[in-house]
């Protein structure tokens, strides 16, 4: 007889999701998490659609620590000397059905795994797992330090970098083109000054996306959250990209809070927090398979993470396939079927969901990022330009439009722009 039902490998938001459904089946289930606390070695930019949130718990505005209600967002073409910036706000950003919230992960995540115990499932933290144990092929528990632990069935949720997904699903690690660097620091400023500084009512927030000098011309962006008396802000940089890069992707960080854009925003604040983590890039054609004999994998395990350029997606992901891997893992053990087969309405289940449809939706973006490196260098500074010919007057009488943008454009090339023009708008 096996020591558990299950097994959870990982806690960040998928593993408390799975664990909470298969504790509240009557499922006995154990989470072993790496980190000294659980929310430890968690990253994220930082922004939750609480869509999915929702699902797993509908009563969690009564207790979820969430910072604040986006109703602003940012998107920002950075040259080294300017943004060209769109700014939006909109009266639906605080309907219940669009929300999303700012979120510090240090705070979020133990309050996750506090419903997943609440519901009976056990947590043990500090200990690493690299090593499945198999039988004839098929998973059977894990070795967590010197102990060896079986269950019926093992979730894996423990992040892109897994050690255990090989071995699972035979997945081969995911390729430099497929994981991004993610950097983040946590600033501290007072609650008013923040609200004032995003143009936003006290308990409201802000999302703000960056491209271009960000990542100083690299394949990847830059982000700022709002919290309630903090502002998150980082890098996330193609890993693939960084190789030869002259600046490492801490100096970067720097330069991009100087910049003159940003340097205002964060004035007179002091770090609290630093933290990195990899960040799953390739979208859904990199994911492994979800299910094997005695295993499914949900989250950034998973590759369950995407970056569109206007916004950027991981939590939402994670909540709603973990939610998605507890009930089918509680569902087979019920039917005592815990094979591949008997998981496979694991896979449906997130089919019929938002989770695989918007990952295949977006399935061509990652590619476009990558081989596309003019959003990144040339076009910032083509918008620094127009709205320069917009925006300056000295004196000198202006040409009409048509005629000072059209130089700046064939410094790119006409047939460049229309060609990546048509190339993003068939990757969205």
């Amino acid at each position: 007889m096996a020591d558990f039902d299950a097994i959870v490998v990982g806690s960040g938001c998928a593993g408390p999701a799975a664990a909470y459904e298969l504790a509240k089946a009557g499922r006995s289930v154990l989470v072993v998490e790496r980190g000294n606390y659980c929310g430890a070695k968690n990253v994220s930019g930082g922004r939750l659609y609480t869509h999915a949130l929702r699902a797993v718990f509908p009563d969690f505005k009564e207790s979820a620590p969430l910072e604040r209600r986006i109703v602003r967002e940012r998107i920002s073409m950075l040259s080294p000397d300017a943004a060209t910036t769109l700014d939006v706000s909109d009266e639906l950003m605080a309907d219940e059905r669009y929300e999303s919230y700012s979120v510090l992960r240090a705070r979020f995540d133990p309050w996750l795994v506090g419903r997943a115990e609440e519901a009976g499932a056990e947590f043990i933290n500090g200990i690493a797992v690299e090593t499945l144990l198999k039988q004839d092929g098929r998973v059977t528990g894990v070795r967590a330090g010197e102990d060896e632990i079986t269950a019926d069935i093992v979730l894996l949720c423990d992040g892109v970098n897994s050690l255990l997904v090989p071995q699972a699903v035979g997945a081969d690690r995911p390729t430099p083109h497929e994981v991004a660097v993610g950097i983040k620091q946590v600033i501290a400023l007072p609650e008013k000054v923040i609200s004032d500084r995003a143009l936003c009512a006290d308990g409201d927030g802000m999302a703000w996306l960056f491209v271009g000098d960000a990542t100083h011309g690299r394949v990847g962006g830059g982000f700022l959250y709002t919290n309630r008396d903090t502002i998150s802000i980082g890098l996330v940089a193609t890993v693939a990209d960084l190789v030869d890069a002259e600046t490492p992707i801490y100096q970067m960080l720097e330069d991009f809070k100087r910049h003159p854009s940003l340097a205002p925003i964060l004035a007179g604040g002091t770090v609290v927090e630093h933290s990195g983590h990899l960040v799953a890039e390739g979208g859904y054609d990199a994911m492994p398979p979800l299910v094997a004999d005695g295993v499914l994998l949900a989250g950034e395990s998973a590759m369950m993470c995407v970056n569109a350029g206007y916004t950027v997606r991981g939590m939402d992901f994670a909540l709603a396939a973990g939610q998605q891997a507890g009930r089918s893992a509680a569902l087979a053990l019920e039917a005592g079927d815990t094979s591949a087969a008997g998981l496979a309405g694991y896979r449906q289940a997130l089919e019929d969901s938002f989770v695989l449809r918007d990952l295949r939706t977006l399935r061509r973006f990652p590619r476009f990022m990558e081989d596309t490196p003019r959003l990144f260098t040339d076009y910032p500074v083509l918008a620094r330009d127009a709205m320069r010919e917009l925006f300056l007057m000295d004196g000198t009488p202006q040409q009409p439009l048509r005629k000072a943008v059209l130089p700046l454009v064939k410094r790119v090339g006409l047939l460049k722009l229309a060609k990546d023009l048509r190339n993003g708008m068939r990757a969205l």
